[in-house]
Parts: structure tokens; sequence; C-alpha cells
């Protein structure tokens, strides 16, 4: 071989080198999101959940990658958009905003770990068969905001304690809505309440729940834990709380800070990092199935006092004390 052609070769070699390395370079995983609401209704749960992502090694854009998959309060739309993250045979779902979510995602693949969040019982709703050793490819984050019906209805109670007539404020496409109004509604008797169920799943709907609570002297509003009522519909029906000069108590403390009356339930963003280091130590290699399905062990119980001024209501001391915080 001439020497000529020798270092023709030699360069031919070096140069596709680095080719043939970057094409062995394994890609990052990629994690799919599916959520009922909104992004910008879920900023601070995403901050927890990419807080948790990094606790276990992982930066979004580093060395994982998100798939965002947003309903839009438009539960109809879950099964669509999770079919869609298994189509692009994602690493991992993240099925979060709901119980429908974890459902939808539950129905679209066997096979790819599930990591949801739900506000029911999980293994009522057959997303897992043990809360300890759940079987197959899901586990995730249960709020058991159904559970807490009753002390909430108390709570509310305690803080308005002239009230007779209770609305209960619901998504009727929550899968949720059946357990959680009848937690309510058995509750009511004992503390001498009469419950109102009203429903909302839009805003023109929400406009006629509110209309129709105050045409039927409802006292005071319970919201039912949804995506819509407490991420796309949360301004409206802060607003619409405050027009019909009617206390309001929600599901969560960013509800409060947005300018609702009161709150009780677990932290929101604490169980987003909870769900971001399950996925975490998924991608690392362990089975859904070796993770229990975690659950809150600390409730917020949250006061505006700014919003209570608003509506001519006085607040107890005692109250105020019972309180995790009182925003001011």
């Amino acid at each position: 071989m001439r020497r000529r052609d020798f270092i023709t070769l030699l360069g031919s070699a070096v140069a596709a080198h680095p080719l043939s390395a970057d094409a062995q370079q394994p890609s990052i995983p990629v994690i799919g999101f599916l959520n009922g609401g909104t992004e910008e209704g879920y900023r601070p749960h995403l901050a927890g959940f990419r807080r948790g992502l990094q606790e276990t090694g992982y930066t979004e854009g580093r060395n994982v990658a998100i798939e965002f998959r947003w309903a839009k309060s438009q539960n109809d739309r879950l099964p669509g958009l999770a079919a869609e993250l298994v189509g692009r045979q994602v690493t991992v779902i993240v099925a979060t905003g709901g119980s429908a979510s974890a459902l939808a995602a539950k129905s679209a693949t066997a096979t790819i770990p599930i990591v949801f969040t739900s506000g029911g019982d999980p293994v009522r709703q057959g997303l897992v068969t043990n809360l300890s050793r759940p079987t197959g490819n899901v586990t995730g984050v249960s709020l058991f905001t159904s559970t807490l019906a009753a002390k909430r209805l108390e709570l509310l109670h305690k803080l308005v304690p002239a009230a007779r007539v209770i609305a209960m404020l619901v998504n009727p496409d929550n899968p949720l809505v059946e357990l959680d109004s009848k937690a309510v509604v058995a509750a009511a008797p004992a503390i001498g309440l009469q419950i109102l169920v009203v429903k909302a799943r839009n805003a023109e709907e929400l406009d006629q729940a509110f209309a129709d609570l105050s045409q039927q002297k409802a006292e005071a509003v319970l919201v039912g834990a949804d995506p819509f009522l407490e991420n796309t519909g949360l301004k409206q029906l802060i607003a619409l709380a405050a027009q019909c000069a009617v206390p309001t108590l929600y599901n969560f403390r960013e509800d409060v800070v947005a300018g609702g009356f009161a709150s009780y339930g677990s932290s929101i963003v604490e169980l987003y990092r909870q769900v971001g280091i399950y996925a975490g130590r998924i991608l690392k290699g362990e089975k859904p199935a070796d993770l229990p399905v975690l659950q809150p062990t600390k409730f917020e119980f949250v006061i505006n006092l700014k919003t209570a001024k608003a509506l001519g209501l006085t607040i107890s001391n005692e109250m105020q004390l019972l309180a995790d915080e009182v925003i001011e």
C-alpha cells in the first residue's frame, strides 16, 4: 500500500470513530408525566417533583427527559394522552392530578412502570392489590382525601358555627365523587348540618353551581378534591366564593395562599417530592412492586385571616391556635 493511501485510510478511520462512539452512547431515560390539570396550576407541585428527582441524582435536561401531557381538566382526554406516552416508549409514567390519570395510565400499559398520585384508596380503586407490596407495574402516593371528609366538615363547622346548610362542591366526572359525597353526608347529622351537593366540571357549570347554592341559602362550601376545582378553575372558584360571601374550605395550603378562606389536607408539594423520589428509584432499576404505596402522615390546617375579614368572620383564638398556619 502506498503511503498516501495509508494516510487517507487512517484519516477516514479517525473521522469515523467519534460518530461510532456517539451512536453507541445510550439515550437518556424519558419520564412521561400525565396530569389531569394544567401546567400553570401545577408549578408548585412540579417544583416538588423535580426536587425529588434531584435527590435521586436526576436533573431534567441533563440525565433525564420529561414528556408532559396535560388534560386541562378534560378527563376524557386522559386515555388518549396515556396511549401517546406508551407509544413514545417512555421509561416510566408519572400519573398525577387526580385518580383518573392513574386509572388511565394503568389501562394503557401493564409493562411500563407507573407512579401515581391518588386521592382515594388505591386498593379499592383497583390500582394496586396491596399497599405495602403492590403487585404489577404500579405504585405511588395516596392522599386519602376521602378519609379526611368528615374531619374537614367538622373544621368548617367550627370555623363557621352559625352555618347550618353546607354545600359540597364536586366534579361529577371525578372517580371519587360518590365516595367523598357519601362520607360528608353521613357525617353531617351528628353535628346538626344539612348537606347540599352541587356539581361543576367546567367554568360555566361552576358559575351555575354558585348560583344554585346561593339560591338554596348555603352558608358555607366544602370543596371536593379535584384537578378542575383546585387547579384550572381555582381562581374562578375563589372569586365566586368572595362574590357570594360564602366561607369555603379547600384541600390544600396553596388554595388558601391564593386567597381561599381555609384548608385542611396533606402537603401536596411534599407528596409530589415523594413521587419524584419514586420515579428516580425506578429509573435506577427498582421495581414498582417493591415500593410500598406511600401515605401522608402530616396534615395542615391553614386559615387566611384576610379572607375571613372580607367575609365578615371573626376567627376564635382557639381555632387560630389549632391552625398550623395563619395567613394575615
